[in-house]
C-alpha cells in the first residue's frame, strides 16, 4: 500500500518566480519518492528593481500579486496539502519587500518568508544533493541566482562550510558587482579548497541547466572546463537576438546566461575543478524536502 502526499514550493527569485508541485510517494519498506507533478515559471525580474532603485516597482508588485493568486488557484486544483514560499536576494534587498509580503498575504492568501543566503544554501542542501555526493570525494556546490551566489563545500559526505556572496546574474548585467566582490569570492574559494587535493564542481540554477541541455550530454555526465569556456566564448559572439532565435533561449535567459557562465568558470578556475556536474536540483526541490523532513 502506498500513500501519496502533495507538497508545493514557491521560489521567489531575482530573475523569476517558480511554483513546484511534488507528489511524495510513501511505501512501507521503501525509500520515499519525490516526483515532480508540475513546474510553473513566471519571468518577473524583481532584481532589476531591487538592485537598481532599491524598491519593487508598482508594475512588478501587481504582477507578483497576480502570479501568487494564480499559484494559489493551481495549488487548490492540484489539491496541495502543504506549501512553503521563500523569497531570496531581490526581496531581501528591496526596501518594500516586507510590505509586499503583507499585500500578497492579504490579496492572495500566500505567506512568504524572506530568507537569508545561509538559509538558502541550507535548504538547497536538503534536496537530493546527497545522492550525488560520494563520501570519498570533495565537492564545491555552486548555486547561481539573479542576486546572489551560494557556495558550499562538501567533504566525506558532509557539508564543511558555505557562504553567500552578493554576486548574481541580474546584478552583473547592471554592472553592480565591484571587483572587490570577485576578489572576496576568489580568496574564499582558494582558501576553502586549499586543504583538498581534488575538487569536483556541482552546479545548479536555471542557466547551468540550460547550458547542460544545450550540451546534449546524459544526466550523469559532467561538463568540462574547456567545454564551458568554449560555450562562454560562443555565447559572447552572438547578439541577444541571435541567442533567442538560434539557441531558443527565453528572453529573460538570453542576457543572464553569459554572466552566469562566467561565475561557474571562475569557480572552476579558482577551485582547480575540471569537471562540473549538473543534477536537476534547486531551491524549490530543497523546500519540499525540508518541509517533509521537518527542517522548516
Amino acid at each position: 500500500m502506498i500513500t501519496i502526499k502533495k507538497y508545493a514550493a514557491i521560489d521567489i527569485g531575482s530573475n523569476a518566480m517558480r511554483l513546484l508541485i511534488t507528489n511524495i510517494v510513501e511505501q512501507e519498506g521503501k525509500e520515499t519518492q519525490f516526483n515532480k507533478s508540475a513546474l510553473i515559471r513566471v519571468p518577473i525580474r524583481l532584481g532589476q528593481d531591487a538592485f537598481t532603485s532599491g524598491i519593487i516597482s508598482e508594475e512588478n508588485k501587481t504582477r507578483m500579486v497576480d502570479a501568487m493568486e494564480a499559484f494559489r488557484l493551481l495549488m487548490k486544483v492540484y489539491k496541495v496539502e502543504r506549501y512553503k514560499a521563500c523569497a531570496t536576494s531581490a526581496m531581501r534587498d528591496s526596501k518594500n519587500g516586507l510590505e509586499i509580503t503583507q499585500i500578497i498575504k492579504e490579496k492572495a492568501s500566500i505567506d512568504i518568508e524572506i530568507i537569508d543566503g545561509k538559509t538558502e544554501a541550507a535548504i538547497i542542501a536538503s534536496s537530493d544533493l546527497h545522492t550525488f555526493i560520494a563520501s570519498d570525494r570533495t565537492y564545491l556546490y555552486v548555486d547561481v541566482g539573479g542576486g546572489s551566489t551560494e557556495f558550499s563545500l562538501f567533504s566525506e559526505g558532509k557539508m564543511v562550510t558555505s557562504k553567500s556572496f552578493r554576486n548574481g546574474t541580474v546584478r552583473l548585467i547592471n554592472d553592480m558587482v565591484p571587483e572587490s566582490t570577485w576578489s572576496e569570492i576568489e580568496t574564499w574559494i582558494k582558501e576553502t579548497c586549499a586543504p583538498y587535493e581534488e575538487i569536483i564542481l556541482i552546479g545548479s540554477g536555471g542557466n547551468i541547466n540550460k547550458l547542460f541541455k544545450l550540451s546534449g550530454k546524459l544526466q550523469d555526465k559532467p561538463l568540462s572546463y574547456l567545454y564551458l569556456n568554449s560555450q562562454y566564448q560562443y555565447l559572447n559572439s552572438l547578439t541577444y537576438e541571435q541567442r533567442i532565435a538560434e539557441l531558443g533561449l527565453n528572453t529573460d535567459r538570453a542576457d543572464v546566461i553569459i554572466p552566469a557562465t562566467r561565475i561557474y568558470l571562475n569557480a572552476m578556475k579558482w577551485s582547480g575543478a575540471r569537471q562540473l556536474f549538473v543534477p536537476k536540483i534547486g531551491l524549490s526541490d530543497g523546500i519540499v524536502k525540508a518541509m517533509y523532513y521537518g527542517k522548516i
